[in-house]
């Protein structure tokens, strides 16, 4: 045991003993292994911290006053080892997960509820936002695992990307509109009259962004960012508005949603992302299997 801590706790052994050979039999070393390890305490400090008697040792000053500081030594790495083996065994530590809104109405949270029945122990914190601020704080190191969605055909550098779901979009219509019980997806040409709900946001950056870049100009009534918000706008018959499949589940009964031809609007793929060249660490793992096989059992 040549690492300094191992010589601290061999200093320990020989001040509570009051005897190298005593010390050496307690850890299972030989006497001349203890004496090694003293000899170099006492190199690194310049300083002896054992007078050597006819029978045993004894503390010097300077071994008197090294000795809280070593049992210090010992004891906050003793709290580590416990930590570090409760994080192996998810019996403890903590877990930040990010996600974008439409992943946190069903996919993440029926995860971390899973999770959390499985690994009680483990605290979980959670970030909500857009796809770059989670890529961003992967790579500051802010979050160890987060779910993030790109365009069909376009990139997501940077993290370590692990493959969940593709995701169909649909048009989420009011009850009394002429093509509520349409059940062949819809081209985005039929709906060029429409007024939309649109987000306040680049246009590159929503959910229509293939579509604007194919040339289709919808016909933008009002700009509202807020989910809930813009499923009362189309329920008051103000526009109609373009959902994620993800945010199904939490669809107005008022609202019909009706899917748009993936020529328009290709599925938006879903990942969960970890940072780049870092195993991830053992709750991310857990919650990682968890979101694959969510997402397989979602009937999107």
């Amino acid at each position: 045991m040549s690492e300094p801590h191992g010589r601290y706790e061999v200093f320990l052994r020989v001040a509570r003993a009051g005897s190298f050979t005593a010390a050496a039999a307690s850890l299972g070393y030989t006497q001349s292994a203890v004496s090694r390890q003293v000899q170099a305490l006492e190199d690194e400090w310049g300083a002896p911290l054992f007078d050597r008697l006819p029978r045993g040792v004894r503390l010097t000053e300077a071994g008197r006053v090294l000795l809280p500081h070593a049992e210090a030594v010992r004891d906050r790495l003793k709290a580590a080892r416990a930590e570090l083996g409760a994080l192996r065994s998810l019996g403890g530590g903590t877990l930040r997960v990010g996600a974008f809104a439409a992943a946190d109405v069903t996919l993440v949270p029926r995860a971390v509820a899973a999770f959390r029945e499985r690994h009680p122990g483990v605290a979980v914190e959670h970030a909500e936002g857009p796809t770059a601020r989670h890529l961003t704080l992967l790579a500051e190191g802010r979050l160890d695992i987060a779910v993030v969605s790109t365009p069909a055909g376009r990139p997501l550098d940077g993290p370590e990307l692990h493959p969940l779901l593709a995701e169909p979009m649909y048009v989420a219509l009011p009850r009394g509109h002429r093509l509520a019980g349409r059940r062949e997806p819809l081209r985005l040409a039929e709906l060029a009259e429409e007024d939309w709900i649109e987000g306040d946001v680049r246009p590159e950056q929503t959910l229509m962004a293939p579509a604007l870049a194919a040339g289709f100009r919808p016909r933008v009534a009002f700009r509202v960012n807020d989910w809930t918000a813009k499923q009362g706008f189309v329920a008051a018959g103000l526009g109609i508005t373009v959902l994620p499949a993800l945010a199904a589940g939490a669809v107005r009964p008022d609202l019909v949603l009706v899917p748009v031809s993936a020529e328009d609007l290709p599925c938006r793929r879903v990942f969960a992302a970890t940072p780049r060249g870092l195993d991830p660490s053992p709750p991310a793992a857990a919650l990682l299997t968890l979101l694959q096989s969510g997402a397989a059992a979602l009937a999107l």
